[in-house]
């Protein structure tokens, strides 16, 4: 893999949802590594379903040798998110990484999705991902390596997940369509943007909360695999790598990790939605 402790040395990324699950993790491999972390995430005090807050967040990457600051926020709102890239220029000078990690899920049918839900769906993963990249683009155009990673799927114009649940989907797709529309857009910037997403059931809260969940739970990876893969990602040189929609193991795995077995999920983990 690429030697990552160089780069992220001194250097800032900014993330949506990263209280918890996959995007503290992305969080932890950027502040293991030396890196300053900006967490934009609601949850300031703790959820009884939901274990971890913006603020244990930063104790918890403070506590790897990185830097961190807490904005408690919602990511959906434009004044909330440019406080977010603000305090990562009052702290940190700059901003090196854009993270797109904050989302909403809802896979009920048509007929049973109520439009708050869809509402919900479009505004933090279409609304909050445009406004975040928007906040952090005047810092990415002045850093060295500049990096804009979104938590989103390849496009898969299959039946199968067209038509399982068309709103989420849709606004999946969305947060995709618009990394590789900035991906081209900002080319002569040198700022690359791609898309990560997990080969398998990631182990996180939303699992858990499933209603078979500690099954599903022995059957997920460890988010881990996320952050490693995320930052791989963030590792390369940006000119070089841009418009692309990575999968979690394959990149690992053509990076030059050895094997997967110390994510857990056993011998067959789950597959994740919208993968063939």
């Amino acid at each position: 893999m690429t030697s990552q402790q160089q780069l992220f040395t001194d250097r800032t990324m900014v993330i949506s949802g990263g209280s918890r699950g996959i995007g503290l993790a992305i969080a932890r491999a950027v502040a293991q590594q030396g890196g300053n972390v900006v967490v934009l995430a609601k949850t300031a005090e703790p959820h009884p379903r939901l274990p971890g807050t913006v603020h244990t967040a930063v104790a918890e990457l403070e506590a790897l040798g990185g830097k961190a600051v807490a904005v408690v926020g919602d990511v959906r709102n434009e004044a909330d998110v440019s406080r977010a890239a603000a305090t990562a220029m009052d702290h940190f000078g700059g901003i090196d990484f854009c993270v797109n990690n904050a989302s909403a899920i809802a896979t009920a049918p048509t007929a049973e999705l109520t439009a708050k839900r869809f509402d919900l769906m479009q505004e933090i993963n279409l609304r909050g991902t445009f406004l975040l990249t928007r906040a952090c683009l005047p810092q990415l155009r002045r850093a060295p390596n500049p990096h804009v990673l979104t938590i989103s799927p390849p496009l898969n114009p299959s039946p199968r997940w067209l038509g399982a649940h068309p709103a989420y989907t849709q606004s999946k797709y969305g947060m995709t369509l618009l990394s590789l529309g900035w991906a081209a857009e900002f080319a002569a910037d040198g700022i690359a943007v791609n898309c990560l997403w997990p080969q398998t059931y990631i182990a996180t809260s939303a699992v858990a909360n499933m209603p078979d969940g500690a099954e599903l739970l022995a059957s997920s990876r460890d988010p881990r695999i996320m952050g490693d893969a995320a930052a791989e990602i963030l590792s390369r040189p940006a000119r070089d790598s841009t418009g692309n929609c990575y999968v979690d193991a394959p990149l690992l795995l053509e990076s030059g990790a050895p094997d997967l077995a110390g994510y857990g999920g056993g011998t067959h983990p789950i597959p994740d939605m919208f993968l063939d």
